[in-house]
């Protein structure tokens, strides 16, 4: 629940999106409870940020349940994963935070581990971010949902980075030198779209 507080008073509001790196679950559901805990207290009447869930290709059973408009996932079989915390083949809180991301309207993306780990890379790169995968994982969703048309270039979002680098065991960076524009976007990884 703090995370959104924080969110919440930092911004001195809510943004429209709020993408979370989503294993078991419990941070999307922290999340939902504190909303309603804020429009309950008449502290926050306004509207709700949208829950953007990412999860790992190799072990999205949310992604999937979501998708198929079903109420419960079913165990992901065999999931695989560098993103640890990513790899939760049995949510616990799938009800929960599926009815979560229906409530406020949001989605789910699933993102491969390379994704990842070039999202960490740019994050550290154009930011000065230390990212694990599971927090670079969220940028990777970003910008699936925004290449989609689901984000659009006037939503405020926020990025929930869990973790550092460190903890994914990603290398040490070394200084790249880009020259030109192009040279950038490649560096960076973005699409036409996004650039």
């Amino acid at each position: 629940k703090t995370m959104l507080f924080e969110i919440w008073e930092a911004l001195g509001g809510l943004p429209d999106w709020i993408v979370f790196p989503t294993g078991g679950g419990t941070g999307i559901v922290g999340m939902w409870k504190a909303l309603h805990e804020l429009r309950d207290l008449g502290w926050y009447d306004g509207p709700w940020p949208r829950f953007g869930v990412v999860q790992a290709e190799g072990c999205a059973p949310l992604v999937k349940a979501w998708k198929e408009g079903t109420e419960t996932a079913r165990p992901w079989p065999d999931p695989q994963t560098e993103a640890a915390g990513l790899r939760v083949p049995a949510t616990i809180a799938d009800r929960l935070v599926l009815k979560a991301i229906r409530e406020t309207r949001g989605a789910a993306v699933a993102v491969s581990d390379a994704a990842m780990k070039v999202s960490a890379l740019n994050l550290a790169a154009s930011e000065g971010i230390s990212a694990c995968l599971e927090g670079a994982a969220t940028l990777a969703g970003f910008r699936r949902f925004f290449d989609d048309g689901v984000i659009t270039p006037e939503d405020q979002v926020v990025l929930v980075n869990t973790g550092s680098a460190r903890s994914s065991g990603l290398p040490a960076l070394a200084a790249q030198t880009v020259r030109t524009a192009d040279e950038v976007r490649t560096y960076l990884g973005l699409t036409q779209r996004a650039s």
